[in-house]
């Protein structure tokens, strides 16, 4: 494999080489008689020990800089040009640093869809992100997952040409238009070629700064060693594009054929560029997760850069993540191996910090474990926020600039506000159009590739992310005419959220609903006493009983309608017999639902990876038929474009739930945002009132959401 030589190499030559090197030059020792040299010996070879900070970055996703390109304004929490702050304060901490980057780097926020397909950039053009990161020199780095999303030939470019797979010329691209730093990965093979993709592994031959035993400061040479592997899932979320292209291979097995190869060649230290992360359980072939296994199996790594789960490890809070055996958050180790997972989006980089000893004779570098340590360093510290870095500002602001014009152009039309400011209380305006999207994706694809589940009707829920948590103006609110890009990143808050669709039966559907409905408080109908409907801290009820709006999953098919009953009790999954049932009169096409007919339901990969638990019981896991790599905001915005003109009547006004009606003695409230009367109105919910234009501050509100009341009986 290749070898990198750092820049400017130190390079020592005895007298006697030399002049050797000489006479060479000169064409040999025809020109005369060269008197015999003793050569100058080399001084006694001593100990040293040098101190190397190993600065990683991970699931970057193009978050290059701290903006929100749908709102148009700085947002601080996220972003490359601040996770640069932090790598050059460790360069001038530490004397030896080594930076690499995890993956899932070029995909992920509007700025890389730009280049990749809105205004494709040009072979002969660096990736910006690439540019970004080439003013902190990097020394490798990893393909992630999201590197596939726009397919093998744009990976090739961008990678600056060469990939030798099927649909790829490799003429496009220009090495110096590249990453500007080796990407490696050993999991993923060519077809075509029947070798990996791009370099399994990269040796660096980089000099430290040391210090002898003799208090003297020198320069030694060190071998690194970095494996990079991918998460096999590839395959899956993007088999449109890779099928018949590459294959993979498990991680864990990948680590094991090359880490004692690189040992073998030589490095001194050998580090995995892991894009996964870790889980319980034992080692599934393929499995999306592997590090666990891979430090507790694959002897001779000295450190583990893991990703791909946007989570932090070490995490050293009361509620770390990652908890079980092996996994020790105080000293940042996995089954004993050095491990860091920095968060995403730039949150945080990670650094772990080696003590390095020279043996001198030998001439080889050891860890000296005893005094390793692992930390990961966030953007944020309190309030506070760590300054941008104005090199990484300076190579975005063309792209960015670009991109900000790009997000406030039109793609649609609508005859209808689309708001949740009343989604509790039925109001579809904003949520009707998600759930077409998302259905019509999953729909296409499934009849295209999934031809087992072709005779299965497809569903979709969706659920009001914007539920007037943050404050009284914290909703989604697209008024009617043109619709904009940053529109539909309204209409889907969550640009990291992909198309899942999972399979489900009818009374799985009902679980679903009945997890659903706990965003309401259970309504006691003799009680005079007003009561808050909504179970939420800042619009109904004392903090920390709290269950949010982007949890309450909602149909908006003509083909579903159910009734929610506030008055029983909250369903209780794993002991129905203390809870009640809340939803009532669930019906497909008319007829009550068969427990045992089964559905696929479009969802996001969250609610499909992690909220089975709660919706089906513990231990349970939905059915994922298809976990897609396209983002549910990218589906919507694609949708909108695809219809032009939405109208409320196909668009906007399919309310597949009601609640069940029930006469109260005393008033049931509910608080939004103020001045809001008419968008229920609108939207047929004549069954509201306003009690109070101004909360007052009552029950955590901050003096600015309006009360109104709701008339159960009348829905």
């Amino acid at each position: 494999m290749k070898r990198y030589p750092a820049p400017a190499p130190v390079v020592r030559l005895t007298l006697a080489a030399a002049c050797a090197a000489l006479v060479s030059a000169c064409g040999g020792g025809d020109g005369g008689t060269w008197l015999p040299i003793v050569p100058t010996p080399e001084p006694a070879a001593q100990n040293a020990t040098a101190q190397l900070a190993l600065l990683s970055t991970t699931d970057l996703h193009y978050y290059a800089r701290s903006y929100n390109y749908y709102s148009d304004r700085e947002d601080k929490t996220v972003g490359f040009e601040r996770t640069a702050t932090l790598i050059r304060q460790a360069r001038s901490e530490f004397p030896n640093t080594l930076l690499v980057d995890n993956g899932d780097t070029v995909q992920g926020t509007v700025l890389g869809s730009y280049e990749a397909q809105i205004a494709p950039i040009p072979a002969t053009q660096q990736l910006t992100m690439y540019k970004a990161m080439a003013t902190l020199k990097y020394d490798a780095g990893v393909l992630g997952n999201h590197e596939f999303n726009f397919g093998l030939p744009f990976l090739s470019q961008i990678l600056g040409g060469g990939l030798d797979v099927e649909g790829v010329d490799p003429k496009l691209g220009a090495k110096d238009k590249g990453p500007g730093f080796p990407v490696v990965t050993a999991n993923v093979t060519s077809l075509k070629s029947g070798k990996p993709l791009v370099d399994p592994y990269v040796i660096l031959e980089r000099q430290l700064t040391a210090t002898q035993a003799d208090g003297k400061t020198v320069t030694l040479p060190v071998k690194i060693g970095i494996v990079g592997i991918t998460t096999p899932g590839i395959l899956n979320w993007d088999k449109d594009k890779l099928e018949g292209k590459i294959r993979t291979q498990d991680g864990l097995a990948a680590a094991k054929q090359y880490v004692p190869e690189v040992r073998a060649k030589g490095a001194d230290l050998v580090f995995v560029l892991l894009h996964g992360g870790m889980q319980e359980g034992a080692h599934q072939p393929g499995m999306e997760n592997p590090g666990a296994h891979i430090a507790q199996q694959v002897p001779g790594i000295d450190g583990l850069i893991m990703g791909h789960q946007h989570g932090v490890f070490p995490d050293r809070g009361t509620n770390a993540a990652y908890k079980f055996a092996g996994a020790d958050n105080a000293r940042g180790t996995v089954h004993g191996v050095p491990a860091v997972m920095p968060s995403s989006w730039g949150k945080a980089i990670g650094l772990i910090h080696y003590s390095l000893q020279w043996d001198g004779t030998a001439k080889k570098w050891a860890v000296d474990s005893a005094k390793t340590d692992v930390q990961v360093r966030n953007i944020q510290n309190g309030s506070a926020y760590v300054a941008s870095d104005p090199a990484v500002v300076a190579a975005v602001e063309d792209l960015h600039q670009k991109t900000r014009s790009y997000v406030t152009s039109p793609i649609g039309t609508s005859d209808f506000r689309m708001s949740t400011l009343f989604a509790d209380l039925g109001d579809v305006t904003a949520l009707q159009i998600v759930n077409q999207a998302q259905q019509d994706h999953v729909a296409r694809y499934v009849r295209s590739n999934l031809p087992q589940y072709a005779s299965l009707p497809v569903l979709s829920v969706t659920a009001p992310f914007k539920a007037g948590y943050g404050n009284s103006s914290d909703y989604t609110d697209v008024a009617a005419g043109t619709v904009t890009v940053a529109n539909a990143a309204d209409l889907y808050l969550y640009d990291n959220n992909t198309v899942h669709a999972v399979k489900v039966n009818g009374a799985q559907i009902k679980l679903w609903l009945e997890n659903a409905a706990h965003r309401f408080n259970q309504i006691d109908p003799a009680k005079a006493e007003d009561q808050w409907l909504i179970n939420d801290s800042k619009t109904g009820v004392q903090p920390g009983a709290s269950f949010p709006g982007y949890n309450f999953d909602v149909f908006t098919s003509p083909d579903i309608s159910y009734e929610i009953d506030v008055t029983q009790p909250k369903y209780n999954v794993n002991n129905p017999a203390q809870g009640g049932e809340r939803i009532k009169n669930l019906r497909y096409q008319g007829q009550p639902m068969n427990p045992a007919q089964e559905f696929i339901v479009a969802t996001n990969n969250y609610r499909a990876n992690s909220s089975a638990p709660y919706i089906l019981g513990t231990g349970k896991a939905f059915d994922i038929v298809w976990a897609s790599p396209d983002a549910n905001r990218e589906v919507v915005l694609n949708y909108v474009k695809e219809q032009k003109r939405l109208a409320r009547a196909t668009h906007g006004s399919t309310r597949s739930w009601r609640f069940a009606p029930v006469k109260t003695a005393g008033k049931v409230l509910f608080k939004s945002g103020p001045n809001a009367l008419g968008v229920a109105q609108a939207a047929g919910l004549g069954h509201i009132r306003v009690e109070r234009a101004d909360d007052g501050g009552v029950n955590g509100g901050t003096g600015s959401y309006a009360i109104y009341g709701i008339d159960l009986s009348q829905d």
